[in-house]
């Protein structure tokens, strides 16, 4: 069939009549668990480093906070790439396979570097920049890449192939509790290396504002039958560019918030395991909690895009943010009495909380300014990340030398409830505010006015 333009009722643009099998040889679902498939490879690079934080410093003797600045750093590199590894592929520089292959390599580097190198400042090249940069390129390209061949199931496919980056930690998790972190980081790169060259050889981009050729556009956009989050999530008033979206305050805001969603999510990845062997727990505990953690807050994406299609966005968003936050006081209250068990349980919702709120808030970015520089304007939020890591890894590093972790946690808890308070200011731009006032009009006769004078 002969690929036509559609139009939707708000203006949107669709390239309709061409199916993924006649233009990649495979169904859109190849596309889809290649980008997973990808993002689970390169997962052990963040979420499995908190498990092997103990070893490292014992091994290395570089202390509790230079080593934690590791992590923070890699965070940082990760989410800053994103911007230009966007810009690339909008413009057509580089394919998704070129982005996955060299940022897998990257990885790999990475991965290589943190179970050999007993230098810290060969560490921070090689595994916090380079591995972060080579992370950051896998997880622009895969999001991309499968949330172009779904934009009829955008916010559960960002949650699906974004969850992978959590998910793929836990074997290694697993093995960081009874085996060397060297073997576990050499099986890491090697997997790593043999996943990209694989599953990244099928990433391709579909062409611009391509549409499933079985989907009907127009009805789409406004059959709630079709489409589950009308009418709870309005789509843009219009197109913003990265400057005008900036200039309506809503993505200022949307960062702020961003920033310190990440770095509640992150405090929590980077010191679990460390917390939990502090409070006295067994290092069994320590592990199946930082475990449960990551995959909970990998599998929890989907399921929370799903809701928030049928409650709301923001609504949702809040919910997550306040369980997250429950979640960090939870484990003080579970590790200050020894209860492995509740320990765990606390874990298992603060990966929850922690996870949820990436693929809502890349969708919200949609949602508030339109499509047409969606790359870009993803890739600022996203940015937000480096922040969060940063302040969430690195500087808290410090405060918990100099005060514990107890209050640290405690404090961890209340700035998620407060986040979750500032979710509603954040307000779709473009749209009036509609604010109770004195209606004005002409009077009908014979009806009585509020003074009680007939006419008037």
């Amino acid at each position: 069939m002969k690929p036509r333009d559609v139009r939707d009722v708000y203006g949107r643009q669709y390239r309709v009549g061409e199916d993924a099998q006649e233009l990649t040889g495979h169904p859109r679902r190849w596309q889809l668990w290649a980008a997973w498939a990808c993002m689970v490879a390169i997962s052990p690079l963040q979420y499995s480093f908190g498990s092997a934080a103990l070893d490292l410093q014992a091994g290395r003797g570089w202390g509790a906070v230079p080593t934690m600045w590791l992590l923070a750093l890699f965070v940082a590199a990760q989410a800053l790439v994103a911007i230009p590894a966007a810009w690339l592929q909008r413009v057509r520089r580089a394919s998704p396979t070129q982005l996955v292959v060299l940022g897998g390599v990257f990885a790999a580097a990475g991965l290589a570097t943190l179970a050999h190198s007993a230098s810290y400042l060969a560490v921070v090249l090689g595994y916090a920049l380079i591995g972060g940069t080579g992370a950051g390129l896998v997880y622009a390209a895969c999001i991309t890449t499968a949330a172009r061949w779904f934009p009829d199931k955008r916010v559960a496919t960002i949650g699906f192939v974004t969850g992978g980056f959590a998910v793929g930690a836990v074997p290694s998790i697993g093995l960081l509790a009874f085996t060397d972190h060297r073997l576990v980081f050499d099986l890491a790169a090697a997997l790593v290396l043999l996943v990209v060259m694989t599953a990244g050889s099928v990433l391709k981009d579909p062409p611009r504002h391509w549409w499933p050729a079985d989907l009907d556009a127009q009805a789409w956009a406004v059959d709630r039958k079709l489409n589950r989050s009308i009418p709870n999530n309005l789509p843009a008033a219009r197109h913003y560019r990265p400057g005008e979206a900036m200039r309506t305050g809503a993505l200022p805001m949307m960062w702020l918030t961003l920033a310190l969603c990440t770095a509640l999510s992150l405090f929590g990845i980077a010191f679990v395991v460390s917390y939990a062997i502090q409070a006295g727990l067994s290092l069994a505990v320590a592990g199946f909690a930082a475990g449960m953690l990551a995959a909970v807050n990998g599998l929890g994406r989907s399921f929370a895009g799903h809701l928030s299609d049928r409650f709301g966005r923001r609504r949702v968003l809040a919910a997550v943010l306040m369980i997250e936050g429950l979640a960090h006081v939870g484990l003080v209250l579970a590790g200050e009495s020894g209860a492995g068990w509740a320990f765990v349980l606390c874990a298992m919702f603060a990966g929850l909380g922690g996870g949820a709120f990436y693929a809502i808030m890349a969708n919200l970015v949609l949602e508030f300014f339109g499509e047409n520089s969606l790359l870009q304007n993803q890739a600022i939020l996203y940015s937000a990340k480096a922040a969060g890591g940063l302040v969430g890894i690195g500087v808290t590093a410090s405060v918990v030398e100099a005060f514990g972790y107890r209050p640290v946690f405690l404090g961890a808890g209340v700035l998620g409830l407060v986040t979750a308070l500032t979710v509603r200011f954040l307000k779709q731009p473009g749209r009036p505010s509609l604010t109770e006032r004195r209606q004005l009009g002409t009077p009908v006769a014979g009806t009585v006015s509020l003074q009680g004078r007939p006419g008037e």
